[in-house]
């Protein structure tokens, strides 16, 4: 596997999963993008609780110029 040295900002495309679609700016490449959805809590108590569901998305190295692409991870927690 190589990887380069980048600096700056670069357009990113997520695929698949519940963010299909999205499209960011990432900056020096990141292996993996996290992201949350928020959870409705039923009678949530005092204290502001909150639930989020995670979901991770992987780097295609195979993808080297922009938009870069992250795919699903369907084992993600």
């Amino acid at each position: 596997m190589e990887t380069t040295e980048v600096t700056g900002w670069e357009t990113a495309v997520l695929d698949g999963g519940p963010a299909d679609g999205v499209r960011m700016k990432v900056s020096d490449r990141p292996r993996v993008i996290q992201v949350t959805c928020p959870c409705p809590i039923e009678a949530a108590p005092p204290g502001g609780i909150r639930a989020e569901a995670v979901y991770l998305y992987r780097r295609d190295y195979a993808v080297t110029t922009e938009p870069l692409r992250y795919g699903f991870d369907v084992a993600s927690p």
